[in-house]
């Protein structure tokens, strides 16, 4: 049941999630106007508005205009729901465990806003450094806090500078702010030296997709945010598999 329990939460949370990253990019209120169709303007009643349920029931309908709702409410309750349920089977109820819930949210926000909009939000930073560092000091002491904003600090530094040497080099803008303030969040979550391993790490993965994207689109513009969230979520659940690769750094 608890494990139920989770995957309900998530969706929940996913929901509540694609509401926040396609709403804010666009200056609009996340509390009016409420929930509606985006076709015929409907206002969706409760039983319209149970993730993943309602979606299936209707069968990706407006109920009152039956037009195609996008399969990404869906897809994306699912995801959320699945995250948090592996967050909670991995670590149990743990310091651990609140901090995937971080880095889960963070990627459901980043991967609907950047992929879409080019731009990380700002206020799920804040959110989350407040968060981290309640968490750090309340299973730890103050000092692990502070440390984690030190490390946080560092990690930024460095992808400012990175930043200001791709601009130099390419002669325009190489990474946006939303990545460089990210890169904070990862330091206060992994430390300074997985931090690096993230930030390698992400590159690869970003890679295939750079290079398609540039090859079918003709844009040079690729979203780097996703794939920075993606590898600090690897580096974070399989911790242990990369312990060795910092005594290189």
């Amino acid at each position: 049941m608890i494990y139920l329990l989770m995957f309900i939460i998530g969706a929940i949370f996913g929901s509540f999630f694609f509401v926040v990253g396609t709403r804010i990019p666009n200056n609009q209120s996340l509390i009016r106007p409420r929930s509606h169709c985006t076709y015929c303007k409907h206002v969706l009643k409760w039983y319209e508005l149970i993730p993943i349920i309602s979606f299936l029931i209707l069968r990706g309908e407006c109920h009152q205009c039956h037009k195609k709702l996008s399969i990404k409410y869906l897809l994306y309750e699912l995801l959320t729901g699945t995250l948090f349920l592996i967050c909670y089977w991995k670590f149990g109820i743990s310091y651990n465990f609140f901090i995937s819930l971080i880095i889960s949210s963070l990627i459901i926000l980043i991967f609907i806003t950047d992929f879409q909009y080019m731009i990380i939000l700002d206020s799920p930073l804040v959110i989350s450094f407040i968060l981290i560092f309640i968490l750090k000091w309340y299973y730890y002491d103050l000092s692990e806090a502070l440390f984690a904003i030190i490390s946080g600090i560092l990690s930024f530094l460095t992808m400012l500078l990175i930043r200001q040497l791709g601009n130099t080099i390419f002669k325009k803008e190489s990474l946006g702010g939303g990545d460089i303030k990210f890169m904070f969040i990862t330091g206060m979550i992994l430390g300074y030296k997985f931090m690096m391993i993230s930030l390698v790490l992400s590159t690869f993965i970003a890679l295939p997709y750079a290079v398609a994207t540039i090859a079918l689109k003709k844009d040079s513009e690729v979203p780097f945010g996703p794939f920075l969230v993606s590898s600090l979520f690897l580096i974070f659940f399989f911790y242990e598999k990369f312990q060795y690769l910092s005594y290189f750094i």
